[in-house]
């Protein structure tokens, strides 16, 4: 049975697993290790995102805004500007171009806006991808430990599943289809989720998962009565293949 991360009351759960429980902010937590509660960090991307959003909107205003200026032209005009002198220009009457002189410095400076708002949007970026990435990982964890794998399976699982699955707009994992929308699970409504993956990799990989927790494709240590063991560390830096030899004939210690 799988063993919510947090309760409202502990009423909720079996008394033979209560004791796995503490108590914190008025909630029931879990008491697992490698799980990080993410409740916050979803609430942190969503205002990442936001402020990439509002940054993206920004910098796309005002380059719309001077899509038309060159530059290249704006600084050489600058220059020349500069050079000749605005007391000159006057003393020869033209003062349009030192109204121009002038136009073309307030456009430089937009221009300059425009560069340092486009480099705030990548950082934003970049944050709301690191809020992310850590969102996935710890769903991934969460779905692993109710799972029953192994500890020193967690990271494969991690890598595999950081190739599958990322976040929808609410920080849930959902695997996403070439059309970009979510792809469904066995129901048929609800998205595909990290523990159905795993569920189904009992029996692809049954070398995650304890002897007796595997699908039915899996020997696990059923055929292991001859007393033979093999530590686990041994028995994870095996290859696949060699895994599922040993794994009739030894039983896994740690």
């Amino acid at each position: 049975m799988a063993l919510k991360l947090i309760l409202d009351s502990l009423e909720e759960a079996d008394d033979a697993v209560k004791g796995l429980y503490v108590e914190k902010d008025g909630k029931f937590h879990l008491d697992v290790t490698g799980i990080e509660d993410t409740s916050g960090l979803k609430s942190a991307l969503q205002k990442e995102r936001e402020a990439a959003r509002q940054e993206r909107q920004r910098a796309k205003e005002l380059e719309d805004r001077f899509k038309d200026i060159d530059p290249d032209r704006v600084r050489d005009m600058m220059a020349k500007l500069d050079k000749d002198g605005e007391a000159s220009l006057i003393a020869a009457g033209k003062i349009d171009e030192v109204v121009s002189k002038r136009s073309e410095k307030l456009r430089a400076e937009l221009m300059k806006q425009i560069e340092e708002a486009t480099a705030k949007t990548e950082a934003e970026k970049a944050r709301a991808n690191k809020f992310s990435q850590r969102v996935l990982d710890n769903s991934i964890r969460a779905a692993a430990a109710k799972a029953g794998l192994h500890a020193g399976a967690i990271e494969d699982a991690l890598f595999r599943a950081r190739t599958m699955f990322s976040l929808d707009d609410d920080g849930n994992a959902v695997q996403m289809d070439d059309g970009g929308r979510p792809v469904l699970g066995k129901d048929g409504k609800s998205p595909f989720t990290p523990m159905e993956w795993l569920e189904g990799m009992k029996d692809t990989a049954p070398h995650w998962f304890p002897a007796g927790a595997a699908g039915g494709g899996a020997t696990g240590n059923r055929d292991a009565g001859n007393g033979k063991t093999i530590k686990r560390a041994a028995f994870e830096a095996m290859p696949f293949e060699e895994r599922m030899s040993v794994l009739k004939t030894h039983k896994l210690v740690d």
